[in-house]
C-alpha cells in the first residue's frame, strides 16, 4: 500500500471537530459515516486494517487508508494510546457535567426535537423551558427556508445565533443529528466544542439513540 502505514498500539477515536462534523448534518458522506461508526462502538477500536474495513465500510485496504488519511489531515480522527469505553452512566447523571465543560460561562442546555430539555446547566428552569421551545421553532423556520439558505446563499450550517452589535454570539443554537433524533445544544456565549467532554457527550448520545434506531 503505497505511502501509508498504520502505527501499532493505537485506538481510533474522533477528535472534537470530528465528532461535531459527524452530527452537524444528516447529509451523509463517507467521512461522516466513518466517524459515526466509531461513535456507535461500545469501546474504541484498535487501529488495524480489519477494523478500518469494518468502520469505513470499504473492503479495499488502500481506500481504507486513504479515508483514514483524509480524516486525519482534516483533524477529525486521532489515535489514543489506551482504549476507552463509552460513558455508560445514566444520562441524567452525566449530562450536566459534560455540558458545563463546553461553555465559557457555564450556561448551556440540551433540548430534543420536541422542544423539551434533557439537561441544563446554569439556566433557571423557566428559562431552560423557554429556550428549548424556541429551539424547536427555529428548527421549523430553518427547515422552511433551507432551500434559500443552501441553494441561493451557500449557507450549509444549520446553527443559529443571537448576536451582539459586533456579531459575537450571545446565545447559540447548535443542532446535533443523531440517528433519527435532532437535538439542540443551546449555549450562552462562546461554545467550547474543542473539549474532550464534547466527544464524550456525542458518544453517549449516539450509543443511546443512534444504535437503537438502526
Amino acid at each position: 500500500m503505497s505511502g501509508y502505514h498504520l502505527t501499532e498500539g493505537l485506538f481510533l477515536y474522533p477528535t472534537p471537530s470530528g465528532a461535531y462534523y459527524a452530527v452537524s448534518s444528516n447529509e451523509m458522506d463517507k467521512p461522516r459515516q466513518f466517524i459515526r461508526q466509531m461513535l456507535s462502538q461500545p469501546a474504541t477500536k484498535a487501529l488495524t486494517f480489519e477494523n478500518l474495513q469494518e468502520l469505513t465500510g470499504l473492503e479495499d485496504p488502500e481506500k481504507c487508508m486513504e479515508m483514514l488519511h483524509h480524516c486525519q489531515k482534516l483533524g477529525w480522527v486521532q489515535g489514543l494510546k489506551q482504549a476507552l469505553n463509552y460513558p455508560s452512566e445514566q444520562l441524567d447523571k452525566i449530562l450536566p457535567d459534560m455540558l458545563s465543560a463546553i461553555t465559557e460561562n457555564g450556561k448551556v442546555l440540551l433540548a430534543d426535537m420536541e422542544g423539551f430539555y434533557l439537561a441544563s446547566h446554569g439556566f433557571p428552569h423557566e428559562v431552560a423551558e423557554e429556550l428549548s421551545a424556541l429551539s424547536a421553532e427555529i428548527a421549523t423556520v430553518h427547515a422552511r427556508r433551507s432551500g434559500v439558505l443552501m441553494n441561493n446563499l451557500g449557507q450549509t450550517s444549520q446553527a443559529w445565533a443571537i448576536v451582539d452589535v459586533f456579531g459575537n454570539s450571545q446565545m447559540g443554537f447548535w443542532p446535533l443529528f443523531i440517528g433519527k433524533n435532532r437535538f439542540v445544544l443551546i449555549i450562552s456565549g462562546i461554545p467550547h466544542f474543542n473539549q474532550p467532554e464534547f466527544v464524550s457527550l456525542i458518544w453517549a448520545l449516539a450509543i443511546r439513540y443512534a444504535t437503537k434506531a438502526s
